[in-house]
């Protein structure tokens, strides 16, 4: 292509309406050339039977056929980002690269190269804020300093949230501007070439249930009902959802939604503010734990077979789906923490490989706050109790008969701890540590 292009870099935003990047990138002229990058340094170290991977390229496909009705096509790369861009750029004669702004330390990394290649080429790389409303330091203490507590986050985003109409936004690209995508052939490799095969599971169809999200604070915590929750985290994780539509849907259906999308929000920013906690718990107290080593102790929870009904469903639902009830995830979580005092880092790994809708900030967030570590976190001596938990949010027992089908025959395990034992050393280990003893 001989006249100079724009390049739009889809990453966590396939979807060509109410994209701000994209809009930016079709508003200034050029021919603009979608791009996506399969960064090959992300999926090697991945199963090749990945369903996010499956759900990206399924996604990647179905934006290429709505691009062949502006006789453009998207490109897509399967190649370290480095490698990716310096064949862009040979290729076209780019003037500048639009993209919107990911906040994960790799993501960092990677633009930061990335824009320092576009530097040395005379092109300028353009970043926009996408995936939440409020970024960085956008909500902030009046000091400047970053709000560690949700509670007070919470008030100062809605405060914003209603100053500056943040939730407003038009569909685009407008049937004008999405003549400006350059005219392309396909250029789509297939999932065996970027050494994936199908796995089995599937990302549930981006859809509103209003019926079900009106009713999200009175029924999210019942693991019994299978439409209790909104099922769009993948969604909002890949960006076939934008943050805005999720928010204008939550402002008029319902306020406890609306808070978990901010509890998305915060835990980005603390993030940014503090990326150590990806590896190391917020709160320093608890850098030297004295966790367990117990291999068969793990095994027995990943593959759920702890012998505690609940902790097992919500297991083997992960396994099977790649999702687990928000609920589930709790109480997995403190098993695992409290009932085996074992690192919250490995359940962390463990939920990244499998989670749909695994988002770094939110996982790792989620699980310092059950592990007594993080900011805002619950405190340590909070530890549930796997039947009570069962009792109150599966009273039939339909949630554990759907995933542990084998549970009172003699095919089920014994539990592998003893609940009482469990919380009493918990308390005492963690007690004790925090007391320097």
């Amino acid at each position: 292509m001989n006249d100079s292009v724009t390049v739009f870099w889809f990453r966590r935003d396939l979807r060509l309406e109410d994209n701000r990047g994209l809009e930016k990138a079709l508003v200034q002229g050029r021919p603009v050339v979608p791009v996506f990058i399969f960064d090959s340094d992300i999926l090697k170290s991945l199963s090749g039977r990945d369903a996010r991977v499956e759900f990206i390229h399924g996604t990647l496909r179905d934006l290429d056929e709505r691009l062949k009705k502006f006789g453009s096509a998207l490109q897509v790369y399967f190649d370290t980002p480095e490698n990716a861009w310096r064949e862009i750029l040979k290729r076209f004669r780019v003037e500048a690269i639009h993209l919107n702004e990911d906040y994960e330390p790799y993501a960092l990394k990677r633009d930061r190269k990335i824009a320092d290649l576009a530097s040395s080429k005379g092109v300028s790389f353009e970043e926009h804020k996408d995936q939440v409303l409020f970024a960085k330091s956008e909500i902030a203490k009046d000091d400047g300093r970053p709000y560690r507590m949700f509670t007070p986050y919470w008030r100062k985003w809605r405060a914003e949230l209603k100053a500056t109409k943040g939730a407003a936004a038009k569909d685009v690209p407008s049937e004008k501007h999405a003549q400006n995508f350059a005219k392309l052939e396909p250029r789509m490799p297939s999932l065996e070439q970027i050494g994936f095969t199908p796995s089995g599971i599937s990302v549930p169809k981006l859809k509103f249930d209003r019926a079900s999200l009106r009713s999200y604070g009175r029924v999210r915590d019942r693991m019994d009902l299978e439409n209790a929750t909104s099922r769009l985290g993948t969604h909002l994780r890949f960006g076939t959802l934008s943050v805005r539509r999720a928010v204008r849907e939550a402002l008029d259906l319902n306020e406890t939604w609306l808070k978990e999308l901010v509890w998305r929000e915060f835990f980005m920013q603390i993030l940014h503010h503090y990326p150590y906690t990806v590896g190391q718990p917020f709160d320093a107290r608890f850098a030297k734990m004295p966790w367990r080593d117990d291999a068969r102790g793990f095994k027995a929870w990943r593959e759920g077979r702890t012998g505690y009904p609940i902790v097992d469903a919500g297991m083997r639902e992960l396994s099977a789906t790649g999702f687990m009830h928000n609920r589930a995830r709790m109480i997995t979580a403190s098993f695992l923490t409290k009932h085996l005092l074992i690192d919250w880092r490995l359940g962390e790994r463990h939920f990244a490989e499998k989670l749909l809708d695994f988002e770094l900030s939110s996982n790792v967030g989620n699980w310092q706050w059950v592990a007594g570590s993080g900011c805002d976190a619950a405190p340590y001596f909070r530890i549930f109790n796997p039947s009570l938990q069962a009792k109150k949010f599966d009273k039939a027992g339909a949630y554990v008969r759907r995933w542990v089908p084998e549970f009172g025959t003699g095919k089920y395990p014994e539990p592998i701890v003893d609940h009482e034992m469990a919380r009493r050393r918990a308390l005492t280990v963690y007690s004790k540590h925090i007391k320097g003893g």
